[in-house]
């Protein structure tokens, strides 16, 4: 391990305990939309048929979307699991990413919003997403995949915590 690699790992420790995962269920609505996408590419490489393509054009083509969908299916799993997030007594943190490691910290004082949206696979699944929005949009912070009970409460905890901080400015 190079030197200062712990160190950065460390800077992404969960403070005081371990982070809040999402729902695995959130990789099930990521893998629907990658499958769904993944059959319209296949019937679109299919319809090349139709024209004077070379047949070994559209198998490479097919094999290509093949793999690509494969590993992208595998990293869906890894990147769902990379979420997590925690609730401080100022401030929600969330951490998320695979290769590029990413934290944000939102003091509920800065909080303008806070939303919660579920699409269509979403609501099917039973999971939603809240996101917090601020004045700076570099700093809003989403932490999708969470059932929706725990979403409302989460929702409703920041907007709390939201109001009370901004009632002393």
């Amino acid at each position: 391990m190079p030197s200062g690699a712990g160190e950065v790992d460390s800077a992404f420790a969960s403070p005081g305990g371990p982070w809040i995962p999402v729902s695995p269920r959130l990789a099930t609505a990521r893998r629907i939309v990658l499958a769904l996408t993944c059959l319209a590419a296949i019937v679109a490489v299919a319809l090349l048929r139709l024209t004077p393509v070379p047949a070994w054009f559209t198998v490479a083509l097919a094999v290509a979307v093949i793999v690509v969908t494969a590993w992208a299916w595998w990293l869906i799993g890894r990147r769902v699991a990379s979420y997590g997030y925690a609730e401080r007594e100022g401030d929600l943190l969330v951490v998320s990413g695979i290769l590029t490691r990413r934290l944000v910290i939102v003091p509920y004082g800065r909080m303008q919003m806070v939303d919660l949206r579920a699409g269509p696979i979403d609501r099917a699944l039973g999971i939603a997403t809240v996101q917090l929005h601020t004045a700076a949009a570099t700093t809003d912070a989403t932490i999708p995949g969470l059932p929706p009970e725990v979403a409302v409460a989460v929702r409703d905890r920041l907007a709390a915590r939201g109001e009370q901080r901004s009632a002393g400015l």
